[in-house]
């Protein structure tokens, strides 16, 4: 997306800056330095040489002032870089008077985010919503991508070869989005029909929630049997999957694997992948996911709590887990974030440590929402005997001349067929 050199050629010297501004003290940017060259490393982008500098008023043409801008060029020049990484976003004009001044490749993070998401997209709906937020991206630095290739613009009255494809290119992208967009509505519609047949089962759903490599994809795997890719690198797997598992009490739940978060996601995915975060915002409950070996866990556990209400799921019961505790260098770490995070649990998606007492508080918070109900249902309504037996624990059961006598722990969406048939 962003090698807009005229030979294509990848970027091999990376230099990334950052902008201590809005308060952010140096440890802060020195964290998100650290995953921006995470990011990079996805990409196989080596980083020669990072840059911080405070930012106490945002400028026009740099962003930064003249003379940090020439700093920065002269920096570039030192360590021979072909690509200068802003982790902070600057506007299309600010992005082209970079370029014009260094005479090398300027992108921002989320170009790289893009990019990423681009390379691990499998399904359908996935690489609609990336292509999407791609073409929205592009749109307004159009003229950024035509003033490298050194196309000539028309001077005096008229407007030259240059200008006019660069119009006939803003309405190829205009008309590219609005055919996206009809596209990932119908996959969308599909995606509700799907939805809404998941719910007609009224199993219980709950959603695996978490900052990126968190290891949510391999709880996934160890709880339900499943095959989800599941790698130590950021963004491994796009796509939510859905799995079911059967708890100790013999209730039947669904559980999601969803998109890794990110501080500083893109806000065209953000929108782009409302669809696939709807997952969260429709679970019964939410199993929130940390690695306990980061050392930035406290900063992506608030990074996922945001991201959660910007997607109005910031409300629903979570259960907090810290993954990868077969790591853990020290006991010392787990009773620390123990008194940090009352409440917690901590597993091992590796070895299983943890799990059982994972899906006993699953089957705990099931319990909240189930109520414990009598019912005698004659013989000729079996359809809804075994409608119970599908999606609820059977607590007991006895058969007499006229009716099935049943003690169920019953869902709340199904007390509307059951009500006529409810004993004292």
């Amino acid at each position: 997306m962003f090698e807009i050199k005229d030979d294509e050629k990848k970027v091999e010297r990376a230099i990334i800056i950052g902008l201590r501004q809005d308060g952010l003290s140096e440890q802060d940017l020195d964290i998100h330095l650290d995953e921006l060259e995470q990011l990079l490393e996805n990409i196989h982008i080596p980083v020669v040489h990072r840059i911080k500098s405070p930012l106490k008023q945002p400028q026009p043409r740099y962003l930064v002032g003249t003379g940090k801008a020439q700093e920065v060029a002269e920096l570039c020049a030192e360590y021979e870089a072909d690509c200068l990484i802003f982790d902070d976003n600057i506007s299309p004009s600010q992005q082209r008077n970079w370029e014009k001044l260094l005479n090398i490749a300027v992108i921002e993070r989320h170009e790289i985010i893009l990019d990423i998401f681009s390379d691990r997209a499998l399904t359908k709906e996935a690489k609609l919503q990336i292509k999407l937020a791609k073409a929205k991206y592009n749109l307004p630095r159009l003229t950024r991508a035509w003033t490298h290739l050194s196309r000539q613009r028309g001077g005096g009255n008229g407007r030259g070869d240059g200008e006019q494809q660069i119009e006939l290119d803003k309405r190829m992208t205009r008309d590219r989005i609005k055919k996206l967009e009809d596209q990932l509505e119908v996959v969308r519609g599909q995606r509700q029909n799907q939805r809404k047949q998941r719910l007609k089962k009224t199993v219980p759903n709950a959603a695996i929630v978490g900052y990126t490599n968190a290891g949510k994809s391999s709880i996934l795997n160890h709880m339900t049997y499943a095959d989800v890719l599941a790698a130590d690198k950021l963004f491994a797997t796009l796509d939510p999957t859905t799995k079911p598992i059967i708890l100790e009490n013999k209730q039947k739940i669904l559980l999601t694997d969803t998109v890794g978060f990110i501080r500083k996601l893109p806000h065209q995915l953000v929108e782009s992948f409302k669809a696939t975060l709807e997952e969260a915002e429709l679970a019964d409950f939410l199993v929130h996911v940390i690695d306990i070996n980061s050392p930035h866990l406290d900063e992506y556990y608030e990074t996922t709590l945001e991201v959660l209400a910007d997607i109005n799921a910031g409300n629903k019961t979570m259960i907090t887990v810290f993954n990868k505790i077969d790591i853990v260098e020290s006991p010392e770490k787990i009773e620390d974030v123990r008194k940090r995070y009352p409440g917690c649990y901590f597993i091992s998606s590796k070895t299983g440590a943890g799990i059982e007492e994972l899906k006993l508080q699953m089957e705990n918070l099931l319990n909240d929402i189930l109520t414990v109900v009598n019912l005698e249902i004659p013989h000729s309504r079996f359809d809804l005997v075994a409608k119970l037996h599908e999606n609820c624990e059977i607590i007991s059961e006895k058969y007499d001349e006229d009716n099935i006598k049943i003690t169920v722990n019953l869902l709340p969406i199904l007390r509307k067929d059951v009500e006529t048939f409810i004993v004292e």
